[in-house]
């Protein structure tokens, strides 16, 4: 019998009105990868949270290197071996590599921090991982990708011997992606243990062993990876069968909604023009750091524009903050949803509200609350948004249900114009379709959408047209019919190739 190195029986954890786990079995071997994979609101998160001493459980069996455990905390958790690595890391920005993996766990030598020790300790550990990062580099200095291997590193550190990975690829580029599997390759044959949640589920034929499915708080099967196919795992994670991954409709093309016209914006927005129509989703593609999401904050107004013209249905505008650009008819789904799209401390219906209060409030000030309420349960029921109450706060969603908020807000607004900014990163498959069925409505009723992805098959599965981005410039575009990858990626290095023909001429 193989050896078991986490084991839940009969698990269950409940919330105030929310079942979260019920029955759950689960198991972990050592050496292996295991995909643990279902839509938002699942489960996942609350079974890694018992899992690292987040959480208790209300009742199960819960053992760890074959010891049953009771009471579990995030520090005797950590003792044990366990090591989580979460989708936004927390890294102290400030500090450096090896302060940041030795964090509560400083070597001190006669009373004062022994940054040699630290330093020679941090150098040993990313050496193993064949990370090529000084570790005196300060970490606000690092790309997302590096800060994740830190991360890794600092969970080794500790003696881990069970990894808990959550979206570690969704920052990352195809690059760093294959630097990743490596690392977690290397780990597998060293004999750790990896829990791999992702919801890109084409990811996994590289790397999972084995996936372990859950649905609304239920176990649903485990299985080898090589006994499966991706058709099969959605249709467990779902309860039905997706038969279309990009939904696209056809809609006739209407009149000119916005032209942006040599629009500047800081270094990362470079006399960029380009016209958006009445009834057409145009994609944004480009590698990290062409200056995509920089475009779509100065057109919302979150940073300031140098220079340039932003014209909607024919008329001029000055856009100096994104109320400007509310009020004209420009609306945004932000990158950083929990940042930057909601205010997670406050309910569903407040942040709903928010941006609407303008039509809910009497001449004095005061909010219709029967208004408040109908407009809450009319996107709630429009977007399948599950919560237990519309009066939890927002943090307590999942990132689906979360972003399905962001989108809504905006719902009830007779906006022109709606901006989607990696609008699926980090929600499960299911949800992703009612967010590109979300746009193709916008589409409907002849508002322009934009959005950017990183993900090429969404761009080439929903687009009308593809607008590339290199180094801050719009180097090509593509209708919908002539778009390959191929093209794209030719187009997103483009500055990049002409970079290095000069050097080597």
């Amino acid at each position: 019998m193989e050896e078991y190195i986490v084991e839940f029986k009969h698990l269950c954890k409940e919330f105030p009105g929310v079942k979260a786990l019920d029955d759950v079995s689960f198991n972990l071997k050592r050496g292996e990868v295991l995909a643990l994979l279902g839509e938002n609101g699942a489960g996942k998160s609350t079974l890694v949270k018992i899992l690292s001493g987040i959480y208790t459980k209300d009742s199960g069996e819960f053992r760890l290197f074959g010891q049953e455990i009771h009471n579990l905390t995030p520090k005797r958790a950590q003792e044990l071996g366990i090591a989580i690595i979460h989708q936004e890391l927390n890294m102290c920005n400030h500090l450096t590599v090896a302060e940041n993996i030795f964090l509560g766990r400083e070597k001190v030598r006669f009373g004062m921090l022994s940054n040699k020790e630290m330093n020679a300790e941090a150098a040993k550990i990313l050496g193993k991982l064949n990370i090529d990062i000084s570790p005196e580099t300060i970490v606000g200095e690092l790309p997302v990708s590096k800060q994740q291997m830190v991360e890794i590193a600092k969970a080794l550190s500790t003696n881990a011997k069970i990894l808990i990975m959550d979206e570690p690829t969704s920052a990352l580029t195809s690059r760093e992606i294959e630097e990743l599997f490596s690392i977690i390759k290397s780990l597998k044959k060293q004999g750790y243990g990896i829990i791999y949640i992702s919801h890109r589920l084409e990811e996994l034929e590289h790397i999972a062993d084995r996936v372990t499915i859950l649905r609304d708080g239920k176990f649903v099967t485990s299985m080898n990876f090589k006994d499966t196919t991706l058709q099969e795992i959605i249709s467990h994670m779902v309860g039905r069968e997706l038969k279309e991954k990009y939904p696209r409709i056809s809609c006739p093309r209407g009149k000119k909604i916005l032209e942006v016209r040599n629009l500047n914006a800081g270094k990362m927005v470079r006399n960029v023009s380009f016209d958006l129509y009445e009834g057409e989703i145009i994609g944004f593609a480009g590698l990290v750091g062409a200056g995509r999401t920089e475009l779509t904050r100065a057109l919302f107004g979150a940073d300031p524009i140098d220079s340039g013209e932003i014209i909607l249905d024919g008329k001029k505008l000055n856009i100096k903050s994104p109320i400007d650009a509310i009020k004209a008819g420009i609306v945004s789904a932000p990158e950083d949803r929990k940042r930057e799209g909601l205010c997670i401390k406050l309910s569903i219906r407040e942040n709903i509200s928010l941006p609407n209060l303008d039509s809910l409030c009497n001449k004095l000030g005061v909010v219709n609350k029967k208004k408040e309420k109908e407009l809450t349960q009319s996107i709630a029921e429009r977007l399948r948004i599950k919560m237990p109450n519309a009066s939890v706060n927002a943090e307590s969603l999942s990132g689906g249900n979360q972003q399905k908020i962001v989108v809504g807000k905006w719902l009830a607004r007779n906006s022109r114009v709606v901006i989607f900014d990696e609008p699926t990163r980090g929600i499960d498959v299911a949800a992703k379709v009612e967010i590109y069925n979300l746009m193709n409505d916008l589409k409907r009723q002849g508002i322009g959408v934009m959005f950017v992805s990183s993900e090429m098959p969404e761009i080439l599965g929903i687009s009308d047209r593809i607008l590339v981005m290199c180094e801050g410039r719009i180097t090509g575009e593509l209708d919908i019919n002539e778009a390959t990858q191929d093209k794209i990626m030719e187009y997103a290095t483009r500055f990049e190739k002409k970079e290095i023909n000069s050097r080597t001429a």
